[in-house]
């Protein structure tokens, strides 16, 4: 998991993927950081991995990284935090999947070294990607390749990689091989220096194509049926004409991880024998108020500058029902946002996927259900809201069109307020819609600190 392309996922990668064996879930053989990391089909987790690594960039020294994990395992689609995909073939020896994930090589925007000053800012990318791969007693041998789709590098990077999985007991252990053939696109956006950037100290440079190596040992460890903790260790050679530009250390990248997550998959019990469909549709508007406030409604104005506004419509599945005999269950959602921006400048669609866990266990809960929830999980908007625009600006940070979601929410059963059994599971409420960057702490999120949030209004329904 070069730093380069995406040491982010692949860190992860080793992670989860090692952790197939403690999850009974099939082995993953590509570069994906989470997949085999919760059971298929309909599993899902949440958790978090701590990331230290040796920055390439010179000067920049060791970073420290948050890495969400959000995962959910369908027949056919995917999603695992910063890769979302398409399982075209599941043979039992072959695999085919075609996926779009982000990059995590860029500048950093959190402290930019005295190497990088005056520098047009490397964003992150976003690869379009198809992964083959070949299991056997041996272990596992796969080729990968991405191109660049988003506004960064329009490089491409072909990856060629092997993994052998070891397990004893509640661990599992994972150690892997891969090599990454990189072009000249992708490595001169990242590490080179343009004639307009260059100094007396930092001459113009194009370090062309090459190849990384990477090799890498992660594990994961089973404290409970849900519980996992994991972590690893990797280390990557960048190519000579990488190492030899002027704003790259030269040294081996090195990086370690520990994480921890909690597995929702459906072989663990309790889990519903049948699971309906909930629909949700929302409204509400913007509101310059921080999230917490809202929540404790010490601040409720949506009275902002714009006065923009947003719609959803959201399907969600049921994943654990009266988790440990408490009142409380978990739910996974899917939802479609449009954003109006009153004019400010054009509107645009969101997507979010989240995990929400939903608590109701008010004294009065037989007469009148009552629910308090609170979402968890990832958002991607095709453009930043005048919101968070002007959060950032205030900041003197990017924006990102990737950001952590959350989704506090209070609602009441409609047919116990009209005594019509029929509407019991469908709810009327308030929420939150909430974007942001995890305190400018997560590369994933682009080291964004600050965000958008949206007072709303919704109905729940039950198909």
């Amino acid at each position: 998991m070069p730093r380069g392309p995406s040491l982010c996922r692949r860190i992860a990668s080793a992670v989860a993927a090692f952790t197939f064996g403690v999850f009974g879930a099939a082995a993953y053989a590509n570069s994906d950081p989470l997949g085999g990391l919760v059971g298929e089909p309909g599993g899902a987790g949440l958790g978090f991995a701590l990331r230290v690594e040796r920055s390439p960039y010179r000067g920049v020294g060791t970073r420290t990284d948050l890495l969400p994990l959000y995962l959910y395992e369908g027949k056919h689609f995917y999603l695992h935090a910063n890769r979302i995909g398409l399982h075209l073939d599941r043979g039992p020896k072959h695999r085919f999947d075609v996926f779009l994930a982000q990059r995590g090589e860029g500048f950093p925007s959190d402290r930019v070294p005295a190497s990088l000053a005056g520098m047009a800012e490397r964003q992150t990318g976003l690869d379009l990607g198809a992964s083959y791969e070949f299991r056997g007693n041996w272990g596992a041998a796969y080729a990968e390749l991405l191109q660049d789709v988003g506004d960064a590098s329009k490089g491409r990077e072909l990856r060629l990689g092997y993994r052998y999985d070891w397990r004893s007991g509640r661990l599992s252990l994972r150690p892997h091989l891969q090599l990454a053939l990189r072009d000249a696109k992708l490595n001169n956006y990242y590490y080179g220096v343009l004639p307009g950037e260059a100094t007396a100290t930092r001459p113009a440079y194009q370090p062309g194509a090459g190849a990384n190596l990477e090799l890498g040992l992660y594990g994961a460890y089973a404290v409970s049926e849900r519980w996992r903790v994991l972590a690893g260790v990797s280390a990557t050679r960048w190519p000579n004409g990488v190492r030899a530009s002027p704003i790259v250390t030269g040294r081996t990248e090195t990086a370690l991880m520990l994480g921890l997550m909690y597995d929702f998959s459906p072989e663990h019990k309790p889990w519903p024998e049948s699971r309906p469909v909930i629909v949700r549709a929302l409204y509400g508007r913007a509101s310059d108020c921080d999230v917490a406030k809202i929540a404790r409604l010490a601040c409720t104005s949506t009275n902002t500058q714009d006065g923009t506004r947003i719609a959803s419509v959201e399907i969600g599945r049921p994943f654990i029902e009266y988790l440990h005999g408490w009142p409380l269950d978990f739910v996974g959602f899917v939802g479609l946002m449009h954003h109006d921006e009153r004019g400010a400048q054009p509107g645009f669609w969101q997507v979010n996927a989240y995990m929400k866990g939903l608590w109701y266990g008010f004294p009065w809960r037989e007469r009148v259900m009552t629910r308090l929830g609170l979402g968890l999980g990832m958002s991607y908007a095709s453009r930043s809201s005048m919101l968070e625009l002007r959060d950032q600006q205030r900041n003197g940070r990017s924006t990102s069109r990737l950001l952590n979601y959350l989704d506090p929410t209070v609602d009441v059963s409609v047919g116990d307020l009209l005594g019509q059994e029929r509407l019991r599971r469908t709810f009327v409420g308030f929420g939150v819609s909430h974007r942001s960057g995890i305190f400018g702490s997560s590369r994933v999120f682009g080291n964004v600190s600050g965000g958008s949030n949206y007072i709303y209004s919704y109905v729940e329904t039950e198909l």
